[in-house]
């Protein structure tokens, strides 16, 4: 199987604005870029409602101009198109499985109400095993997406937790940082116990301790990556607070932000967690979900 990256496209400028990221990452990584298109995708304003052989005739004329506008932007990179009569959903997960990563577009919406995601979206990251990067498109996107960069990158953070597994998040963020010559943030977002969070006259002494503690603990946690990744600046963060807040507060001036998703194997349930749900839907960066054990 050739190593490739894959991003959703359905001609609306929010998946433009993907396309345009992924065709960046894939030169990043010295990979081939895919476009997909899902012919069961919604119907909308960007997609013909006429029968099916117009439908398939516009599906692969977007393909094609959405192809060659990434050649303009990226000329050398090796472009794929592939039209698949599935729902968006299922058809996206199945390349993802075979790509290095998938790339979706969002639409903004306000800095109140965040990201819109969309169920396919959604659906796809919680069926998704492989990192789904969702880019952020603004709230009224042009229909040209923005310049290729040419300047250096900017801060790329992780969102680590020191009590639970997180290789994969950790691997993928420690990558993609060495690949742009970036600095890494690792945010860790602790709280105080319960029963000190109640008290009235809080011992600051206590405090203290604990928060020697959390920072002990997440560079301890970061030690093996750091000697890993000898280039990569790490910043180490232990902040008090929501661990999702934390995030979305550092996201600001992020190039991108990545998020864990704890694999679960049952059909029942939530499938992206709580902390991931909120930055996917309100961090300004774009964001990375990488599926872990």
């Amino acid at each position: 199987m050739i190593r490739h990256l894959t991003v959703g496209v359905d001609g609306s400028p929010e998946s433009r604005w993907a396309a345009a990221w992924a065709a960046d990452e894939a030169v990043l990584h010295s990979l081939p870029l895919r476009l997909v298109y899902a012919e069961d995708w919604p119907v909308s304003v960007t997609t013909p409602v006429s029968g099916p052989e117009s439908r398939q005739r516009w599906s692969d004329q977007m393909l094609t101009e959405t192809a060659d506008k990434l050649r303009e932007r990226r000329p050398g990179l090796e472009i794929s198109t592939r039209r698949i009569s599935a729902r968006p959903a299922a058809a996206l997960s199945a390349e993802a499985g075979e790509a290095d990563m998938l790339v979706l577009g969002s639409r903004g919406l306000s800095r109140i109400a965040g990201f819109l995601i969309g169920s396919v979206g959604m659906a796809t990251i919680s069926a998704t095993e492989q990192p789904v990067v969702l880019v952020r498109a603004p709230e009224h996107p042009s229909d040209e997406p923005p310049p290729v960069r040419t300047g250096p990158y900017r801060d790329l953070v992780v969102g680590v937790d020191v009590d639970q597994p997180c290789d994969a998040p950790l691997g993928f963020a420690f990558d993609e940082a060495a690949r742009r010559g970036c600095a890494l943030r690792a945010v860790y977002g602790w709280s105080l116990p319960l029963v000190l969070n109640q008290d009235p006259l809080p011992d600051h002494g206590v405090r203290r301790e604990v928060a020697a503690e959390a920072d002990r603990a997440l560079a301890d946690l970061l030690m093996p990556w750091r000697q890993k990744f000898p280039s990569v600046d790490v910043v180490e963060q232990a902040l008090v607070g929501s661990r999702g807040e934390q995030l979305i507060h550092c996201a600001a001036g992020a190039d991108l932000v990545v998020v864990g998703r704890r694999i679960r194997r049952s059909p029942l349930g939530a499938h992206i967690g709580p902390i991931a749900h909120a930055v996917i839907h309100h961090s300004p960066a774009p964001v990375a979900v990488v599926a872990h054990d």
